[in-house]
């Protein structure tokens, strides 16, 4: 188990890396389309359809690294109240209804990526981009995800049997409460 979250989490950060290239893409494109715009009176073609693209990278190539630092929005007032096990009951129930979700997202995101590789979609301006390598990223962003949620659900379970506190992070490495690093 320990292999294939640390090979999840490689994959997570790699894909976080790209899509902060893809942000800075798009921060540098669109800064030069303003800057062309109203100070050269010469438009930048191209900043709305990259950005277009590099959102899907950006957003869904987050979801997984988000969550192996179990960094997403909950609401914690009952939360912090509960004990070890009760607080891995509820991560066990928020793990099965993500898993649920982004099941049924990824089944019609690659529905979606196949008929528009098959259509050949792309954006519509000065500048065609392609829309499916954007509809693949959402496949890949979350396949990525449900896999480091079966991990979470797996090691949720043992802390509902061992009682365990959740792990925390410092300096992006899990530690668990006495310092080790995270050994499941």
């Amino acid at each position: 188990m320990q292999r294939i979250a640390y090979l999840i989490e490689r994959l997570a950060l790699g894909v976080l890396m790209i899509g902060g290239i893809g942000m800075m893409m798009s921060m540098f494109l669109g800064v030069a389309d303003i800057v062309g715009t109203q100070v050269l009176r010469i438009p930048v073609p191209g900043p709305r359809e990259l950005t277009e693209s590099t959102m899907v990278l950006i957003v869904f190539g987050a979801l997984a690294y988000a969550q192996i630092r179990r960094a997403h929005i909950r609401v914690e007032i009952a939360y912090l109240r509960a004990g070890p096990k009760m607080r891995a009951v509820m991560d066990v129930v928020a793990d099965i209804a993500a898993i649920i979700f982004f099941s049924l997202l990824l089944w019609q995101a690659y529905l979606e990526a196949q008929y528009s590789l098959q259509i050949g979609e792309a954006t519509v301006g000065l500048i065609r981009f392609p829309l499916w390598p954007a509809r693949f990223t959402l496949v890949a962003g979350t396949g990525l995800m449900i896999l480091r949620l079966l991990v979470d659900l797996v090691l949720d379970l043992r802390r509902i049997r061992t009682g365990a506190p959740l792990p925390e992070f410092n300096d992006g490495i899990a530690v668990d409460i006495a310092g080790s690093a995270r050994d499941a």
